[in-house]
Formats: structure tokens, sequence, C-alpha cells
């Protein structure tokens, strides 16, 4: 009797986050601006998808497409091709996203800011000579980016979702405030939280996917999963496949990074 009493009070084991039946899940992490980086992966799950038979399939875009990589301008063109197609794509809104449109409206210091962030790159994946951008002061910039991009490329990101949540998931750009409800989080916590989201081991209710945190490789824990493998820096863009209870990875390489390999680790 003693024994039954003491194993009544054992904390009941954790369920396994799931994605409801019939559905699967990719989600890309922080891609800024790696064209060549997202085709190789998009190539890679539309591969992996064929693969595993049918299901109602959703890609969902973590955030950070624009930046700091050469091509940002391809990255937006790709997506809003996707987001036109049959495919169930969903778009989160990144911390870069966020400074990309206010500098888009023309806003001079959102402009100083974004330059200073890898927005230069953005900037000059469109039609601009770079001795141009270098003459401009930071309120002609501004005035310049408001016929230099494209208002389809501005109305398309101005879209983005704050979260997305599927199952026992939830995607996020950056994180979450922890301690307050998921219906009760603010886009700035959203978009730009670090170590107050990554140093907390709470349950949050759903096991956070999110990006904007640069690690070496995949991050897995109880509460998140963590998959900006630095697209731009370390030429390395990640996606999490899910379906049931079942969890996996796809990793694209740069030329620049081929000696670092995928294991397609499951957690």
């Amino acid at each position: 009797m003693i024994a039954r009493l003491f194993k009544s009070k054992r904390p009941p084991a954790r369920a396994r986050p799931s994605v409801p039946d019939g559905r699967r899940v990719y989600a890309i992490g922080d891609i800024h601006g790696r064209h060549d980086l997202l085709v190789d992966l998009l190539g890679q799950i539309e591969d992996d998808d064929r693969s595993r038979g049918a299901a109602q399939t959703t890609i969902v875009f973590l955030g950070d497409l624009v930046d700091r990589g050469p091509d940002s301008r391809s990255v937006i063109e790709t997506a809003k091709v996707l987001a036109e197609s049959e495919i169930d794509v969903r778009f989160i809104a990144g911390n870069h996203e966020e400074v990309f449109l206010l500098a888009a409206s023309g806003d001079a210091k959102a402009t100083k800011f974004f330059t200073k962030i890898g927005g230069r790159e953005t900037i000059l994946s469109y039609p601009i000579a770079a001795e141009e951008y270098g003459l401009l002061e930071h309120k002609q910039l501004a005035q310049r980016l408001l016929t230099l991009i494209p208002r389809d490329h501005v109305d398309f990101v101005a879209g983005f979702e704050d979260m997305v949540t599927i199952g026992d998931y939830l995607f996020v750009h950056a994180g979450i405030q922890p301690g307050r409800a998921l219906d009760d989080q603010r886009g700035e916590h959203l978009r730009w939280i670090r170590d107050e989201f990554l140093d907390d081991e709470r349950d949050h209710g759903k096991v956070v996917v999110h990006g904007h945190t640069i690690c070496e490789d995949v991050e897995i824990f109880d509460n998140r999963i963590g998959i900006d493998t630095g697209a731009y820096c370390n030429g390395r863009l990640t996606a999490i496949g899910l379906e049931g209870t079942e969890r996996w990875f796809l990793g694209a390489i740069g030329e620049e990074h081929r000696e670092w390999r995928s294991e397609g680790a499951r957690g």
C-alpha cells in the first residue's frame, strides 16, 4: 500500500508532441537571402513529402527571409510563387521583415538601422548599382526605396503572420515571452526575444519551433526546437519535418560548407 501511495504521486509521463492525423508539416529556418539554399531545400522537401505518401502538407517559413545574404529579392519572389500555388504555405514575420517594411515605407531612421543589420545586401539585390547606393544619404536612400522595392513585395511581406499553431506545436520567429498566455503574446517578443525565452525551461503549453538565434546544429529541448543553423554565415539552411509524433530534419548546404552533412536526426 505504501509503495502504491508513493507511485501515485509521481508526475505523469509527458505525452510526445504530435500534429493531427493526416497532416504533415515542414518548417524552414531563417533564409537570410540565401536563395540558392532555399531552392535546394524546397527540392528536398518535395522529394521527402512525395516519398512519405499522401497527407495534408503545410510548409511554414519561420521568418527572416531577407537581409545579410546576397539575394533577398529572389527569396521573396520564390516565396510569392509558392504562396500563389496550390501548396499550403504559411509565412511568419521575423524581426528583419519588420525593419524591411519600415524602411520600404520611406522611414529614414528605420532605413539607417536596416543597413546596419544586413539591409544593404537586400537593397543591392534590387536594381540599384553599388555606386549609387554608396552616394545616397539615409534620407535619400529611404526615398529611393519607395520606388526600388516593388509594391507587391512590400504587400506580400506585410501579410506575414505572427505565429502558427498546428497540433502540439507553435511556430514563431524568435520565441515567446515565458509565463504569458499564447493569445496574449506581443509582436516584439515573437520577433525579437532571445535569452529570456531560450533560458526558460518551463512547459509553454506547446513545443515552440523557432529560428532567430543561430545554433551550430538543431537544438531540441522539451519545450522548444531551434532550427536557425546560420544560412547566411554557416551556409546551412535547415527544415524540420513533423508527422504524427515523428520528427526529422532536412538540410541544404552551401558550396562553401560541403564538409557539413545533415544526419537527419530524429528526436
